[in-house]
């Protein structure tokens, strides 16, 4: 199989019934939002941590699409020299991303609607009936200032990796050469340890303080698990669906096999941190870190189980055989369940914290659930599918282009 069998200048059209259903999204998530806000006091917590989960998720996915370009530059890697414009896209989109999660966030510290455990007033003031002396003690690190300028220095060297990496591979396309792949290789090579570094920390601010008084340090690692594995399967379904469409005929089942034993591999991984995060704090049985649980087990007992069967059980079991990884619907529909099981994954870790005491009280499941995440879903559609619109699906001059259009496993 040679280049000369497929048209490298082949661009996604970005029109019709996929542009419409994706701005209808938008318009639904924007409508669930507004009817959230117009309800009480308990309405407006229920959406800003909807907000969040979804400006969360968005990000994580759009920042693990750039993950995955840094990865495979490290390490070389041939197969997926053909898809990278899909993980391009996504990682195109991240500004947009950032800037929405920076406001939801923001936004929910002002109006305390969000991380009321460690940024309600007279917490850390000890002539106050309110004092809390576990807060006051990590009030040096959960403090405004800090915790801001922490995410925005975080997202921002995510977003500007994320648009340099993008800009030299179309340069690349443009002028030809080793410049542009070897520029990437050496800033992936720095964007790794510092995203190794900072992702946890970054997991531990945006979602684990909304539980102040808890800690583990097996949380940060549990997210990147979940963002990871939820970009991947992202990528999968870009790609699956452009292939329905007609579009990157060069993708053959050798890479889908690639990808599904990714999403197959970190499915494990991710059920082995979020295991072994469990085993630890049931069996040390102390009060400070099992009322993580007590909660979930108590209030949001379905969903806990919900979130190990999409999660585990379904890329498990659907997963093991080498021929599933290699069928587009399977592929597909496993990708879909695991992408809608790290909302409830997320809806696990957010929502128990927000409400005081762990309590069900406004956090129910419905239209603004529903339509928030559609919403989103159509947001990611319109901004990715734009990006990927506007340059050629392949990378031509990628060094190792032969490789991919030859791969066969």
């Amino acid at each position: 199989m040679g280049t000369h069998h497929y048209n490298l200048s082949e661009q996604f059209e970005f029109t019709g019934k996929v542009k419409a259903l994706s701005i209808i999204g938008i318009l639904v998530g924007i409508g669930a939002i507004a009817y959230g806000f117009m309800g009480d006091e308990v309405s407006h917590e229920r959406t800003f941590a909807n907000l969040l989960l979804m400006a969360y998720y968005f990000a994580c996915v759009c920042m693990s699409g750039a993950f995955f370009l840094a990865v495979q530059f490290v390490a070389q890697a041939g197969w997926s020299a053909s898809i990278l414009r899909v993980p391009q896209a996504m990682a195109k989109t991240l500004p947009i991303a950032v800037i929405i999660l920076l406001v939801v966030v923001g936004l929910g510290l002002y109006t305390h609607n969000l991380y009321h455990h460690w940024n309600a007033p007279g917490l850390t003031d000890p002539s106050s009936p309110d004092y809390d002396k576990l807060i006051d003690g990590k009030s040096a690190f959960l403090n405004v200032p800090f915790f801001m300028g922490r995410q925005v220095v975080f997202l921002g060297a995510y977003s500007l990796f994320a648009y340099f990496v993008t800009k030299w591979s179309y340069n690349e396309d443009l002028n030809g050469g080793l410049s542009s792949y070897q520029k990437s290789f050496k800033y992936s090579c720095i964007f790794l340890v510092i995203y190794g570094f900072t992702t946890p920390i970054f997991a531990f601010d945006t979602i684990m303080s909304l539980e102040a008084h808890w800690f583990s340090t097996m949380f940060g690692w549990y997210n990147f698990a979940a963002m990871w594995v939820s970009s991947l399967a992202t990528i999968a379904v870009i790609i699956i669906l452009l292939r329905k469409a007609g579009y990157m005929s060069w993708v053959n089942n050798s890479h889908l096999h690639n990808l599904g034993q990714f999403i197959f591999g970190f499915s494990i991984f991710w059920t082995y941190v979020w295991f072994a995060q469990f085993l630890l704090i049931y069996y040390a049985n102390m009060s400070e870190e099992t009322v993580y649980f007590y909660k979930r087990f108590n209030n949001y007992e379905a969903w806990f189980y919900i979130n190990l069967i999409m999660n585990f059980l379904s890329p498990l079991l659907l997963l093991m055989d080498r021929d599933n990884k290699r069928s587009e619907n399977v592929l597909l529909t496993v990708c879909i369940v695991v992408l809608c099981g790290h909302w409830v994954d997320y809806y696990q870790m957010i929502m128990p914290g927000v409400f005081e005491f762990g309590t069900k009280d406004g956090a129910g499941f419905g239209i603004i659930e529903i339509g928030t995440a559609l919403g989103f879903v159509g947001l990611f559609t319109f901004t990715v599918l734009t990006a990927l619109s506007k340059k050629p699906l392949i990378a031509k001059n990628h060094p190792f282009l032969q490789e991919s259009l030859n791969h066969h496993l």
